[in-house]
């Protein structure tokens, strides 16, 4: 956002107004909706340094307080926005009801923004570009679908039953996760009760052999350490570690880049990344070209609507190919995202004039193999969480017997 300074005439005194804005355009506008008067000129001027201080201190502040709608209510609000569409009630009056009615604190400040936005004459997608993080991508996605095809209460209805099946999978994931969640939970209390209260008491039988100590039993005492006179720092330097790189991700492009691309090149995590993109990007795809949308502004909807950047990246360049007068079965192969079945599926729904339908099963399938990830889940997970478990209870056992070893062969003069 760049800093601009506003000069606008209003009974008979000029004011300069700073605001930011994208562009002099942009900043031009919002100067019209939020100042009656006459708009002499726009300047981009240079920030000051006060102003850059309190819009870092907004920022910080705002990432860490802001938090997405809740699942449920989010899709009530879709289900009932839908329904009052369908029914012939103005956008802005269904958006200013149900933020009247919801409990959801969040869901009421964002439609009710949303309901001023369209009151000011925006369109309600444009609106909701201001709220991505608190919607999501595939709401404004499925939302932009209903504004070109001109149904929106069908492109509600649904985004509101693709927001249901996220919902059922997330359940699914957290149940999946549950017992292997717990158990390292458990392994955790244990571990740090044992480092805080029972290596102390050999520390001083350690100390007073005067021998140099083994390995696991060094990595024990510095760990006792810290925890017996550092821990509430260590607990400090963690949460503001945490909250710092919260703020550099969402803020800063390049290193939300490489986190993504660090979680595509993570165990289990990738899979679960990749083909959950992928099933939403293949069925709002569907959704779009059945709506008779060109594939060029299909792709594009579609793929604003992917969180992964790289992979983002990747299905951009099918645009690319395709806006150049290549096919989409050729612009998919070049990602190197999808399987030789699928190239030939699109390739033959295209020969055919049945790509929605083609791409409908593309859709499914990744549907199918995201639904096995996340059930296999637990059995995936297991590996990492015994080697996890035995390696904690390998160095308390090395860390406090090897020692006792050494000392017992000590008093019997070996």
């Amino acid at each position: 956002m760049k800093y601009f300074i506003v000069t606008i005439l209003t009974k008979g005194k000029r004011e300069e107004i700073p605001l930011y804005a994208k562009d002099r355009k942009e900043a031009n506008e919002y100067a019209k909706l939020k100042h009656s008067g006459i708009i002499i000129k726009v300047v981009e001027g240079k920030e000051p340094l006060e102003a850059q201080l309190k819009r870092f201190k907004a920022n910080f502040f705002q990432n860490i307080k802001k938090r997405k709608i809740k699942p449920d209510a989010l899709i009530a609000a879709v289900r009932q926005l839908a329904v009052m569409t369908n029914a012939g009630i103005s956008i802005h009056d269904s958006l200013s009801e149900i933020a009247a009615s919801t409990d959801d604190q969040a869901l009421k400040h964002v439609f009710g923004r949303l309901a001023d936005d369209i009151n000011a004459g925006h369109a309600l997608s444009s609106s909701m570009e201001n709220f991505r993080f608190e919607l999501g991508n595939l709401s404004i996605a499925m939302v932009q679908l209903g504004e070109k095809t001109g149904n929106l209460d069908e492109a509600l209805y649904s985004l509101a039953d693709m927001l249901e099946e996220i919902r059922a999978n997330i359940i699914k994931f957290k149940k999946a996760m549950a017992y292997p969640r717990n158990v390292m939970i458990a392994m955790a209390i244990a571990f740090t009760i044992l480092i805080s209260y029972v290596v102390p008491q050999f520390k001083d039988i350690f100390e007073s052999l005067n021998a140099e100590l083994p390995m696991p039993t060094q990595i024990l005492l510095t760990l006792e350490h810290l925890f017996n006179n550092y821990g509430l720092y260590v607990l400090a330097i963690l949460f503001l570690a945490f909250t710092t790189f919260k703020y550099l991700i969402n803020n800063y492009r390049h290193i939300r880049f490489g986190w993504h691309k660090f979680l595509l090149r993570t165990y289990l995590i990738n899979n679960i990344i990749k083909f959950s993109t992928l099933s939403r990007f293949t069925l709002v795809f569907a959704e779009l070209v059945r709506a008779g949308i060109p594939i060029a502004e299909a792709l594009d909807t579609s793929i604003a609507m992917i969180d992964n950047l790289p992979l983002k990246l990747k299905l951009s360049s099918v645009r690319m190919t395709v806006e150049k007068g290549g096919t989409l079965n050729t612009g998919l192969a070049e990602t190197k995202l999808f399987e030789n079945m699928i190239i030939q599926m699109v390739r033959a729904g295209e020969d055919s004039g049945t790509l929605d339908t083609m791409i409908k099963k593309v859709a499914e399938y990744y549907k199918m193999r995201f639904d096995a990830i996340i059930d296999g889940l637990s059995e995936a997970i297991e590996p990492i969480m015994l080697l996890i478990i035995a390696s904690m209870v390998i160095l308390l056992a090395l860390g406090i017997f090897l020692p006792m070893w050494d000392m017992g062969n000590a008093v019997q003069g070996r």
